[in-house]
């Protein structure tokens, strides 16, 4: 992934995004004095930077975690956690199907963006968008198509 250009965000853009990314964060108050940057990349995912790291994403004009981000900052809503044979198949970009989902926050409507995490440990895998309501996520079928996922070109780095 190259990046076209990297600026820092003013102060009052950063605020807009933080407030959208804060719902989702238990802790949000580290965010308020980082520095966010915007890279905008030749893949037409544009990335944030806080601190000097990739950890959000903007889907659609709405700011998300990266599974890096995921990771960091380990947000508590919009989840969807998959069982142990479930992991191989998103690690791999796969789409999440409603047989491998053990559980999924029932706030979670269609067309919302989520992060997949896995039951063992809780470690994010992908991020995808809902097909299905949380509350929908069981049974048989497609329930959240995958947008991002460990060991993809986000994920593995941005060549500056």
């Amino acid at each position: 992934m190259k990046i076209k250009s990297r600026h820092h965000l003013k102060g009052s853009d950063a605020r807009k995004i933080i407030a959208k990314i804060e719902p989702f964060l238990e802790d949000p108050s580290h965010l308020r004095q980082s520095s966010l940057e915007m890279a905008v990349s030749d893949e037409g995912v544009d990335l944030i930077f806080i601190e000097g790291r990739p950890l959000l994403m903007i889907v659609e004009d709405q700011p998300f975690f990266t599974v890096l981000g995921a990771i960091e900052m380990m947000p508590y809503k919009r989840l969807v956690v998959v069982d142990s044979g479930a992991v191989r198949f998103v690690v791999n970009g796969a789409d999440i199907m409603k047989p491998g989902i053990v559980s999924a926050d029932p706030e979670i409507a269609v067309g919302d963006l989520v992060v997949i995490v896995e039951e063992r440990h809780n470690k994010p895998l992908a991020i995808g968008r809902a097909l299905v309501a949380g509350t929908e996520m069981k049974g048989e079928g497609k329930a959240v198509k995958s947008l991002h996922h460990v060991g993809d070109v986000i994920w593995k780095g941005l060549e500056e």
